[in-house]
C-alpha cells in the first residue's frame, strides 16, 4: 500500500513538473524567436546572447531535462517497486520498462 501512494505522488509531482515545463517550453519557443529575429540583422551571437533576458535559453533547456530526469527516477522507480510489490518478476518488469533485468534490480534497490 505504501508503494502505491508513493507511485501516487510521484505522479502528482510529475504533472507538476510538466506544467511548469509547458510554461518553460512557452518561453523558450519566444526566445528562440527573439534570438531569429536578432541573428537576421547579421549581428554576431557574442553580441547578441549577453543582451538576452535571463534565463537563458540554454538554462531553460537544462532546468526542463533536470526536472523531467528528477521526477521521471522517482516514476520509474517507485512505479517498479509497486509492481515488483504486486507480484511482478523483475524480468516481467524489465520488458514493460523496456530495459534489462539489472535496470529493474537497481530501481528496485533504490527504492529501499
Amino acid at each position: 500500500m505504501r508503494a502505491r501512494t508513493e507511485f501516487l505522488e510521484a505522479l502528482e509531482a510529475l504533472d507538476g513538473a510538466l506544467e511548469e515545463n509547458i510554461a518553460r517550453a512557452h518561453r523558450m519557443k519566444q526566445r528562440i524567436d527573439e534570438l531569429e529575429e536578432a541573428c537576421s540583422g547579421g549581428r554576431p551571437i557574442k553580441e547578441i546572447v549577453p543582451e538576452e533576458e535571463t534565463p537563458l535559453l540554454v538554462q531553460l533547456l537544462t532546468e526542463s531535462a533536470d526536472a523531467l530526469h528528477q521526477h521521471g527516477s522517482r516514476v520509474r522507480r517507485t512505479e517498479a517497486q509497486t509492481l515488483h510489490g504486486e507480484g511482478l518478476t523483475m524480468e516481467q518488469i524489465a520488458r514493460l520498462f523496456g530495459v534489462t533485468r539489472q535496470r529493474v534490480s537497481a530501481l528496485l534497490r533504490e527504492s529501499r
